[in-house]
């Protein structure tokens, strides 16, 4: 007897990746590609992962990055999209660059060729056929209008996100505590129970006018022209904000009223930049109110100006663009299946990931769930030591809900995932330096990581790599 094939409409970097999977368990797979039947914007082929972007999968070090642990774990499950990016990287020093045609060529022909997998160059507007009862959604952030509506519909949702305003995060390990304090505006205590649920770094008035200063002579990237970003008044960038005034921002997201510098409580901040709690391990930290269009190198060197965060360590920068992503905490379930309709899996940035990466990881573990489900088997997610672990676990549970917007992209990091304390000595009895805990921190969370996968590979029901 056949079996129903799982389709997977989208051909990104997801939507490949999800497909691969499903077939390579000897699964069926249909997977729908509107293009060149329909193109976008952004888009310049018809193949299969086409990098719109940049051609940088970014650090491939696994003892010492967390996209490079995460391009390790991939690897060790079978993906098509590390596979195809090995077999054609070009020099880039420690990170993993590609040839952008030969990579999306590559992965195309694997497609095309595997006898499990049927392509349709077709648009998939609204939703799909009831009789698909299982589907992997990895549309990207130019999801089509009528796809979009039709999820937006179907979730009771108020709104998708076209628009992601983001904020930079921190690592709170690099926050300098000895001038930054815990405290709650009015030490309100919040659902959490918590009266000091914000971290506070104080400026003085002098202070203050040198980061407008420095904020305003910055220099913003542009919108390109198929954007077509307006700004809106909620989530406006802090640039703007400042043009609008020089003490827009003393009387908006810095602000110091209803605070008390715990180390120095007579003196009382002109103004206050707060960081909130951004994930339930509590290792990263969102700079309230701080979405921006700065340029990258910018950014860095004008949020290290404020007290406090001098040598902060960012675990994603800020920025301003157009999106479509789903409020995944709120409507997936840990096995990225829409829990309004859960023949729907979603794969992809139209999760909330950021990164051609952190894309095709969420397009993985969607196609292994499929897989799983359709051969009668249960789906497990990877453990949270692993760096696929943490990706998923943010998305789909790991965000602290802030209120409405308040999920937004992440690439992966290793806030994402639980640390460890590395030994205070080396084997031969010698004291170790900061940076050496840091470099042994990573290496033992990576040593850890590819451990835990390999076990939840070997015993998952999802089949293994080959």
């Amino acid at each position: 007897m056949s079996m129903n094939p799982i389709h997977v409409v989208g051909g990104g970097l997801a939507g490949s990746e999800a497909a691969w999977q499903i077939a390579e368990a000897g699964v069926p797979v249909v997977l729908h590609e509107m293009r060149p039947v329909r193109g976008t914007d952004a888009h310049h082929t018809d193949k299969f992962a086409e990098l719109v972007c940049s051609n940088s999968f970014r650090a491939d070090d696994w003892t010492g990055n967390a996209v490079g642990l995460l391009h390790h774990e991939m690897r060790r499950l079978g993906s098509i999209i590390m596979a195809a990016g090995d077999a054609h990287q070009v020099p880039a020093g420690g990170a993993l660059a590609v040839d952008r045609e030969g990579f999306s060529a590559a992965v195309t022909a694997k497609l095309e060729g595997h006898p499990l997998v049927t392509i349709a160059r077709e648009e998939i507007a609204g939703l799909p056929p009831a009789d698909w009862n299982s589907v992997i959604v990895a549309t990207g952030p130019l999801t089509s209008p009528a796809l979009a509506q039709a999820i937006l519909d179907l979730t009771g949702e108020d709104q998708l996100s076209f628009f992601d305003a983001i904020a930079p995060i921190v690592n709170f390990d690099s926050v300098d505590m000895d001038v930054a304090w815990r405290q709650s505006r009015y030490d309100k205590v919040g659902p959490g129970g918590d009266a000091a649920a914000y971290i506070n770094c104080p400026m003085d008035q002098a202070q203050y006018e040198a980061f407008i200063d420095a904020l305003l002579a910055a220099p913003k990237s542009e919108f390109k022209d198929w954007e077509h970003v307006p700004y809106f008044d909620g989530c406006l960038p802090i640039e703007v904000m400042a043009e609008r005034g020089r003490e827009t921002l003393r009387h908006g997201p810095m602000k110091p009223v209803g605070l008390t510098n715990a180390h120095n409580p007579e003196v009382k901040p002109y103004a206050v930049v707060q960081l909130r709690q951004d994930n339930a391990l509590g290792t990263l930290w969102n700079m309230v109110g701080f979405q921006t269009k700065l340029k990258h190198g910018a950014q860095t060197e004008v949020f290290r100006m404020i007290p406090g965060l001098e040598k902060a360590v960012f675990a994603r920068l800020g920025g301003l663009h157009r999106n479509t992503f789903i409020n995944s905490p709120r409507l997936l379930d840990r096995t990225l299946r829409l829990k309004a309709q859960p023949r729907l899996r979603f794969a992809g940035q139209v999760t909330g990931v950021e990164g051609y990466v952190e894309s095709a990881a969420v397009g993985l573990l969607a196609g292994r769930f499929a897989a799983a489900e359709r051969l009668g088997q249960a789906a497990v997610p990877p453990p949270e030591t692993t760096a696929l672990g943490g990706l998923i676990g943010h998305i789909t549970g790991g965000h602290l809900e802030g209120g409405k917007g308040s999920f937004q992209p992440m690439n992966i990091n290793y806030g994402l995932i639980p640390p460890i304390a590395p030994p205070k000595r080396d084997a031969e009895g010698r004291r170790l330096g900061a940076k050496e805990k840091t470099r042994l921190k990573k290496q033992l969370v990576g040593e850890r990581a590819l451990a835990d996968l390999e076990a939840w590979r070997d015993g998952a029901p999802a089949l293994a790599a080959e």
